[in-house]
């Protein structure tokens, strides 16, 4: 082997007017004994430490996503990072229902955030965070909501049942899964202890490796980096993959915000499911999975019907509306039933919020003109208020001249302090709908207990929607509200009629 040792390069000559250097056996002696002893020092305090980069190393491999013994052998997951109020986090986690259906992944069902906690931006105009920041953030905020006990899992107010015991497809709580991926266990109560602060760090550093910051680790996650500036998913629609979509930044908008995105139709299935590279990552990460129609096209995804695909085309008709858990469609009810105990209307009025508080005048008008076709055959008309405007502030309104006028009209309203909204909240705590549809090992039997910091959860908005739905005289919402959206849903869908007070 001299050969490798003695080449035939020529040999490099030294750098000009440079004298040797003569330094002491003992010199060098010290400095080797200094590099020694400073590699071993480094190693042992990192070794120790809750948030080494060492650790974190072995931690971005996370052995547990190939070979988990804890998860299902095989089994694969979607998650995706909802954004904005609560009925567009249903929206997406409708959309999120459909593509796990199509890729044939268990989802992850998340949290529900606070209301515009993250935000995406303007898909229309071309300007909305990168599906590896959205979900970062969306990640971080779950942490917030464990840490501070506000979590509450979309599937503990939204009935899925129906969905997961026909096995049309497969769900785990997201608490579960980040405790078997993430390699943690009783994490849902949280304090100031430094064990409970390490713990934080290391949930942080997993959600870092799942939201794509490292980018993608082969047969274990794949994170999506298309968004709505370049991409329209489809599923089975007979256009060639990868075509040009119709809606397109125009040149305006070009040339002002210097925007050089297009816009392609892809097929879901083609794109990530069996055959890609997607396909065989234990974990596919989506970021915000909103859409809406917009300019002949949709923002995001275009799936509305699946006709060569007849189990998708029954899940596309199942998610078509999704109704609350049985305790807030109950509550609804006994409060319709109990309190008002009469024929009414109700009145959805989004008056504070976004662009809402521009247009007063015509959301009065379009209920002036709904109470005034009622007539005065039968007086007093009772209406239930669904509003964000204090009552403090309907002087001067056409609220308060409604409040004023007892003769004609019984105005009904809920607050968060109401007994059947704090009763209803426990019920929906103790029911703990989430963790019902997954395996929950016994290691994690801390998931289910009580802590000292949790918090009941804010149910009043899905009450009150709950009690519009049984509104026998009509209702009257917000043009434009997505909570007025959702009510003319479950009213087209007479959930009211349905429900029994059983539950409560």
């Amino acid at each position: 082997m001299n050969h490798f040792l003695h080449s035939n390069r020529p040999t490099p000559k030294p750098w000009p007017n440079k004298k040797a250097s003569h330094r002491s056996p003992l010199f060098s002696l010290s400095l080797l004994t200094l590099l020694i002893f400073s590699i071993i020092f480094f190693l042992s305090y990192y070794s120790l430490s809750p948030i080494s980069p060492f650790k974190q190393t072995l931690n971005s491999q996370f052995p547990q996503c190939p070979t988990s013994q804890s998860l299902t052998l095989g089994e694969k997951f979607l998650w995706y990072a909802p954004h904005s109020g609560f009925s567009n986090q249903l929206s997406e986690f409708k959309n999120a229902i459909l593509l796990a259906g199509i890729l044939n992944r268990t989802l992850i069902v998340p949290p529900i955030l606070d209301h515009h906690a993250i935000a995406l931006g303007s898909c229309p105009k071309f300007r909305v965070s990168a599906p590896n920041d959205i979900r970062v953030a969306v990640w971080n905020h779950v942490l917030e909501l464990l840490r501070t006990g506000r979590y509450v899992s979309m599937a503990d107010i939204i009935d899925i049942s129906s969905l997961v015991s026909s096995s049309v497809v497969q769900a785990i709580d997201f608490r579960v899964f980040a405790s078997l991926w993430c390699g943690v266990k009783d994490f849902d109560c949280f304090n100031e202890s430094n064990e409970q602060l390490a713990l934080l760090d290391r949930l942080k550093q997993c959600g870092s490796l799942l939201s794509g910051l490292n980018g993608n680790v082969d047969k274990c996650i794949y994170a999506i980096g298309e968004d709505c500036r370049t991409t329209v998913w489809t599923y089975q629609n007979g256009d060639k993959d990868g075509v040009l979509d119709s809606f397109q930044p125009d040149e305006q908008l070009k040339r002002k915000k210097k925007v050089s995105f297009v816009r392609r139709r892809r097929d879901v299935y083609q794109t990530l499911g069996p055959g890609s590279a997607a396909e065989s990552a234990t974990l596919l990460a989506f970021g915000s999975l909103f859409t809406s129609p917009y300019r002949g096209s949709e923002l995001y995804i275009d799936i509305h019907e699946a006709p060569r695909d007849q189990r998708i085309q029954s899940l596309i008709g199942k998610i078509e509306f999704l109704p609350f858990v049985p305790e807030i469609m109950s509550a609804g009810k006994e409060f319709a039933d109990k309190n008002i105990n009469a024929p009414f209307l109700c009145a959805q009025l989004r008056l504070l919020d976004g662009q809402f508080k521009n247009h007063w005048k015509a959301t009065f008008l379009s209920l002036k003109q709904k109470v005034e076709s009622l007539g005065q055959s039968s007086l007093p008309i009772h209406i239930f208020m669904m509003t964000d405007l204090p009552e403090g502030n309907w002087t001067g309104s056409y609220l308060g001249d409604l409040a004023r006028d007892s003769h004609h009209f019984k105005l009904h309203f809920l607050r968060g302090e109401d007994e059947l909204v704090i009763k209803t909240a426990k019920k929906v705590v103790a029911a703990s709908h989430g963790l019902r549809f997954a395996f929950v090992p016994e290691s994690m039997g801390g998931l289910k207990k009580h802590c000292s910091s949790e918090r009941l959860p804010d149910v009043l908005l899905f009450i009150e929607e709950a009690v519009c739905s049984c509104a026998s005289l009509g209702f009257v919402g917000t043009a434009g509200s997505t909570i007025a959206e959702s009510v003319e849903l479950m009213r087209k869908f007479r959930t009211c009629a349905s429900q029994s007070l059983t539950a409560l």
